[in-house]
């Protein structure tokens, strides 16, 4: 008997192919997530469910599964996933950590360089008609180049992120929770630094954290405080990591100079004060999404739970303290 595999929504239709070849699909063909009540009777019969981050799986959900054996998630974050409910559970969950690494970086990169330059306000002047001439001294933004980049969060995204800045000729700060070896360092040529140090010293702060208890609303008035009035706060991992009411404030009043957000902490609720700021550049959480790298997701995704159904261990278990002699192996 096939196992049966909840999708949530339309995800790479290449990458989905192989749970066609060798599962029942129970396939959401739109590009919207499933209702809190179709997601829960979708799951009550499914084997495995394929989801991303639009997709609540609490434990309220996984109570309702009665045979899940294998929760795999279309993306690198996973705080939509009680992954402690799981475990108690018994039920793997996975991941797609990797192949969204060097797309994200790209898109940090686009941040900085458009919060930087304030291409977003100048896009807007131009398509409104408001052209009307060549001024010497309007839009003026702020060099890149030459400065200092901070990185808060040096894991796969941050190391991608400061090999860019090489490029740029930029002094590089990072922190971290346990620091990189001298030969990453090196390789990178970025310098340790404690948080306050980082955010006082550094002209342009990218964000590159999970979201967990620890990193929930990190950057809030104290740290903004601590921050260049010419500084330019980027956030790529997760909405809540920023409090986007201090933001606000912080922008209001000029404590910081720009911010580029490709998340938000009540997604896709955007803080009301942030879309009335002319600097302030706000992606609607793109930071993953090209062609290729959607499509690489959705296949690795599909891989993680195939494995697992098939009785293997998936290469990206987050919990693999579920496994025990009689669940899956090598």
């Amino acid at each position: 008997m096939k196992a049966r595999v909840l999708v949530t929504r339309r995800f790479d239709l290449d990458g989905l192919r192989p749970l066609w070849d060798s599962c029942e699909v129970v396939y959401n063909d739109q590009d919207a997530p499933l209702s809190r009540e179709d997601l829960i009777e979708g799951v009550s019969e499914a084997d495995a469910l394929l989801c991303t981050v639009t997709d609540r799986v609490d434990e309220e959900v996984l109570r309702a599964a009665g045979r899940l054996r294998v929760i795999s998630t279309v993306s690198v974050g996973y705080d939509h996933v009680d992954v402690a409910a799981a475990t108690r559970l018994r039920i793997p969950v996975t991941n797609t950590p990797d192949v969204l690494t060097e797309t994200t970086a790209d898109l940090t990169w686009a941040l900085i360089l458009a919060a930087a330059r304030r291409i977003a306000e100048g896009d807007r002047r131009v398509r409104e008609g408001l052209f009307q001439r060549w001024g010497f001294l309007e839009f003026l933004g702020t060099d890149v180049h030459g400065k200092v980049l901070g990185i808060v969060g040096m894991g796969r995204i941050g190391m991608a992120v400061a090999r860019r800045a090489s490029g740029f000729a930029m002094r590089v700060l990072y922190n971290r929770r346990s620091r990189l070896s001298a030969e990453q360092e090196v390789a990178l040529k970025a310098e340790y630094a404690d948080l306050e140090f980082l955010l006082s010293a550094s002209d342009f702060i990218t964000i590159h954290v999970p979201l967990n208890r620890e990193t929930h609303h990190m950057i809030s008035d104290r740290e903004l405080r601590m921050m260049k009035p010419t500084a330019i706060l980027i956030n790529a991992s997760r909405g809540a990591v920023v409090d986007e009411e201090a933001l606000c404030r912080a922008l209001e009043t000029g404590r910081i100079a720009g911010a580029g957000l490709d998340v938000y902490e009540r997604e896709p609720l955007v803080t009301p004060g942030l879309l009335k700021l002319p600097q302030v550049v706000l992606a609607p959480h793109v930071g993953s999404a090209t062609v290729e790298t959607r499509r690489r997701m959705t296949e690795r995704a599909v891989h993680n739970c195939l494995e697992t159904l098939e009785g293997r261990v998936p290469p990206d278990l987050l919990n693999p303290e579920v496994l025990s002699p009689d669940g899956p192996t090598r």
